[in-house]
């Protein structure tokens, strides 16, 4: 769902209540696209988390604090001058634009009291937060936009501040019956898209919901309803107006029945009215129902869910969502939160790990280059032994080979069977037999040498396979720290120079899972943590699961001095299937054994065991009926 100006009215109307009359106490930027602002209003402290990150714009109410930097950004630095100590006059939004303007009043180097406004644009990748004066005149922004990079609108110091005009999109909530037939019959698209590209605020969701109220098909062309106005809709919107004006329900029960009687005085005169006419009055009054909605606060915060997953929210009521499992939510900070909490935490740390994932891949990619050469030079050095062969005949039938001839005929001692060595003529035999052993030994010495490069490539090569496996599953900035320890300490990275007075980050811990019959299940996230599972917490009699032939995770079951039933074993090997590169797959292969039966290899890399014996089983990555339990 896109963040859309109904929800923007619905946090507006939220952030209005809760945070006007309260005073700015503390403004912490601990990212680059990211504030927390700390308001105190009515003795209670309320954090308000504002981000224009072009991924995931968002503005909400949370509990989670953010550590400030050592060191405050320039525009962090400006906004605790001006809004910091300040009081918020009001919370605004123009139109039903997705820009929320925060007003702040506070007192000068002189103590006079001036206005400030903070204002959030939440528009994809042009989002932004501005800082302007009480005249509108940019003081700074959280980005800067140069005219080299917009030809709309520069957002630089000293500049006025302006909203563009949106494609000339109208305000949906001042709009009309007349309004809308001239959107409509004005538009070459279906009634959605018309909807979509016509008014401000509205999103592809809120355009197929309007549709589905109306019962109007969302696919049919927006003109022959503009075009189509009658004049039962006329009487309904007269009917409409002064109901409001009257100060009552903007739908009045007798407004379904009056489209009733026309219908049926239409149809006892034998004239066939045209379904464009009523899918148009129905058209209006959802839409007109709607705005209202949003102009009286009107809101239903829910989220929608597939399965187990969330699948979309909104602020007023969907028809699309009710074959869903829905979860309503009294506030709709806690909505946004809850619904942008693990699809914001994923972003980061994609954002994060892309260059440690880029310089892993690069040197995977350059690894495997490598081991290929290798194992195409090794396969060369196959042929030495014909060489050997060439060299010891031509020791015992030299003397047979004529002078200045190109190849000899001989009987192969071993086989029994004729040979034809080919022969230098510039060389006798005795010196073509020498260049042949020298053939030989030299391919000899490189296969040797061969030998251990490709182990090594090898090793690197599963080690690095294993690291972006590990990449992919990190969680949080803790699992990137080790990831990147261990590609520091195995020359695959340059090691970081730690800044003087820096806290090193927390080292990240394994996962810990009970099954359905209460066994613990530990899961090493990455080399070192794999290593930590099979040799320090797990016990000679734990039992051990791996992704067969695949990076993943180690996974060990205490037993505690049990026998483990079928259903444990089914959910770790699920469970060390759900933690390896093969997680997209229907069914992974698992190895399973005894802890006893693991062997590290001398001087073998971080997460690499070897085994003998062990059994196999396929099973589904699927965590669901296991408790993750925090340790």
């Amino acid at each position: 769902m896109a963040f859309d100006g109904i929800t923007t009215a619905c946090l507006v109307r939220e952030l209005s209540e809760t945070l006007t009359g309260g005073g700015i106490s503390r403004i912490v930027q601990n990212e680059k696209d990211e504030l927390l602002l700390t308001i105190k209003n009515r003795r209670v402290a309320y954090r308000l988390l504002l981000s224009a990150k072009a991924q995931l714009p968002l503005i909400y109410l949370t509990e989670e604090n953010r550590q400030a930097p050592l060191s405050a950004p320039n525009f962090c630095m400006l906004l605790r001058k001006h809004l910091q100590g300040g009081q918020i006059t009001s919370i605004t939004q123009p139109s039903l634009e997705r820009v929320i303007c925060i007003n702040v009043q506070h007192r000068d180097e002189l103590g006079d009291l001036c206005e400030k406004r903070l204002i959030i644009e939440l528009m994809g990748k042009y989002s932004n937060i501005i800082l302007t004066d009480d005249a509108d005149t940019i003081l700074d922004s959280i980005k800067r936009i140069p005219s080299s990079v917009s030809s709309v609108r520069e957002v630089l110091p000293g500049r006025p501040y302006f909203i563009p005009d949106n494609d000339k999109k109208r305000n949906p909530l001042t709009e009309t019956a007349d309004g809308l037939a001239a959107v409509l019959s004005s538009s070459s698209a279906n009634v959605s898209t018309a909807l979509l590209k016509g008014y401000t605020g509205i999103s592809p969701l809120e355009a197929e919901n309007l549709c589905a109220l109306a019962n109007v098909d969302p696919r049919c062309m927006a003109a022959e309803l503009g075009n189509t106005r009658n004049a039962t809709c006329s009487n309904v919107d007269s009917l409409l107006a002064q109901s409001q004006a009257e100060g009552n329900d903007v739908r009045p029960a007798n407004v379904s029945d009056m489209e009733s009687q026309a219908e049926e005085n239409s149809a006892e005169e034998g004239r066939n009215v045209p379904d464009t006419e009523n899918s148009f009055s129905r058209i209006w009054h959802a839409f007109s129902e709607t705005m209202a909605n949003v102009r009286e606060g009107r809101f239903t915060p829910v989220i929608a869910y597939d399965g187990d997953v969330p699948y979309e929210y909104a602020c007023l009521p969907v028809l699309a969502f009710a074959g869903k499992r829905q979860q309503a939510f009294e506030s709709v900070s806690k909505l946004l939160e809850t619904f942008y909490g693990e699809r914001e935490a994923a972003t980061r740390i994609k954002q994060k790990s892309a260059d440690l994932r880029r310089a892993t891949a690069t040197a995977l990619e350059r690894t495997s280059k490598k081991l290929v050469l290798q194992e195409k030079q090794f396969a060369d050095t196959q042929k030495r032994d014909k060489y050997r062969l060439y060299g010891e005949l031509l020791l015992t039938y030299g003397y047979e080979a004529e002078p200045n001839a190109k190849s000899l005929t001989v009987t192969n001692y071993y086989d029994g069977k004729e040979l034809t060595i080919p022969l230098d003529e510039q060389l006798s035999a005795a010196e073509n037999s020498k260049k042949y052993f020298d053939r030989y030994g030299k391919l000899k010495r490189t296969a040797e040498a061969l030998e251990k490069q490709l182990e090594e490539s090898r090793s690197d090569r599963d080690q690095l396979a294993a690291c972006l496996a590990a990449i992919d599953m990190a969680e949080s900035e803790a699992d990137l720290v080790d990831i990147r320890r261990e590609l520091e300490e195995y020359g695959f990275l340059k090691r970081q120079i730690q800044k003087k007075g820096k806290v090193r980050e927390a080292k990240s811990r394994p996962f810990v899972y009970e099954s359905s019959d209460g066994f613990r299940m530990y899961v090493g996230r990455n080399n070192y943590q794999n290593d930590e599972v099979s040799f320090k917490i797990a016990g000679p009699n734990d039992w051990w699961f791996h992704a067969k032939n695949a990076p993943g995770s180690h996974v060990i079951v205490k037993c505690g001095g049990q026998e483990l039933p079928d259903r444990a074993f089914e959910e770790a090997a699920g469970l060390a299937a759900y933690y390896s590169s093969q997680r997209s797959a229907p069914k992974v292969e698992i190895d399973y054994t005894k802890r006893s039966n693991l062997r590290k290899t001398n001087g073998g890399k971080p997460g690499f065991v070897i085994y003998h014996t062990n059994y196999s089983l396929m099973a589904t990555p699927d965590i669901k009926n296991l408790k993750k339990i925090e340790e």
